[in-house]
C-alpha cells in the first residue's frame, strides 16, 4: 500500500521541537507532508511553546518546498456534540451548526490563509466532525477537496474529492494494493512515535501527498457510506471504551 502523511494541529504555538523533529525524519526520508494549518487558533491545548513569529512565513516556505496545506477549521474550538457524517468523535466545530454559520466560518479561515500568502482548495476538518451542511458550504466557499473518509483510494462524493486516512495503521501496513494517509499529531509524538515511524518509512512505500492528490478519484456509492459510518461508528466505540 502506498501511504501518505498528514500532520494536525499546525499552529503559531505548537511544540516546535517535536515537530521539528518529525519534520527532520520526512526530510531524511524525502516525504513531502499534508499540513493542517489553523487558520486563527483559539484552542489552548494546542498551545505548547511560545508563538513562532515567522509561522506564516514558514508554512509559505514549506508550501513552496512541495509540502501541501490544508485549512483545518477554522477556530479549532469545538461547540458541538456532533459526530456528522464521519462519526469518529462526537464532538465538532462544525457538524451541528447551521449552514450559513459554517459557511461564515469558512470563507473567514480562507480570507486569513489568503491574507498571509496562502491559497488551498483541500479542507481538514478538526476532530475529523463534518455534516452534510459542511460539504455544501465547502462548495460553496471554493473548495474542492477534503482529507478524511476511510477506503484504499480517492473517491468522489457530493461534489467533492475526498482522500481517504487509515483506519488503523497496522492493518494498512499490511497490504499490498491501494493508497491512504498516516494522520500524525505532533504535538504529542514521544521518541518511541519518531522511532516507530522511522520503522515505517524505512519499510513501506511512502509518497508525497501531491502524489496522493493525482490519483484519480472513483466514484462512491451508497453502500461505501454505509461501510464508512459503520466503520468510523465502530472505531469511536472501541478508543472510547476500551
Amino acid at each position: 500500500m502506498r501511504i501518505a502523511v498528514r500532520l494536525d494541529d499546525i499552529s503559531p504555538a505548537m511544540d516546535w521541537k517535536k515537530f521539528e523533529a518529525f519534520a527532520a525524519l520526512l526530510q531524511e526520508f524525502d516525504i513531502k507532508p499534508l499540513i493542517g494549518v489553523v487558520p486563527q487558533n483559539r484552542d489552548e491545548n494546542l498551545n505548547r511553546d511560545i508563538p513562532r513569529e515567522d509561522f506564516w512565513d514558514y508554512v509559505k516556505e514549506r508550501q513552496k518546498e512541495g509540502w501541501v496545506v490544508a485549512q483545518h477549521g477554522c477556530y479549532h474550538v469545538y461547540t458541538q456534540h456532533k459526530g456528522g457524517v464521519f462519526p469518529l468523535n462526537d464532538f465538532s466545530e462544525f457538524a451541528g451548526v447551521p449552514y450559513a454559520e459554517q459557511l461564515t466560518m469558512l470563507e473567514h479561515g480562507r480570507e486569513i490563509l489568503k491574507g498571509h500568502g496562502i491559497v488551498t482548495d483541500l479542507f481538514m476538518a478538526p476532530a475529523h466532525s463534518y455534516d452534510r451542511n459542511t460539504l455544501r458550504a465547502l462548495r460553496q466557499a471554493g473548495f474542492r477537496r477534503l482529507t478524511d473518509g476511510f477506503g484504499s483510494r480517492p473517491y468522489l462524493w457530493r461534489g467533492l474529492t475526498f482522500y481517504p486516512i487509515s483506519f488503523r495503521l497496522e492493518n494498512s501496513l499490511k497490504k499490498q494494493k491501494g493508497f491512504t494517509t498516516m494522520v500524525v499529531h505532533t504535538n504529542t509524538l514521544s521518541d518511541q512515535d519518531l522511532e516507530k515511524y522511522r520503522k515505517i518509512f524505512k519499510q513501506q512505500e511512502m509518497i508525497s501527498y501531491q502524489e496522493y492528490l493525482q490519483e484519480k478519484p472513483c466514484k462512491r456509492r451508497i453502500a461505501g457510506h454505509a461501510w464508512e459510518y459503520m466503520l468510523a461508528t465502530a472505531k469511536h466505540v472501541l478508543v472510547k471504551f476500551l
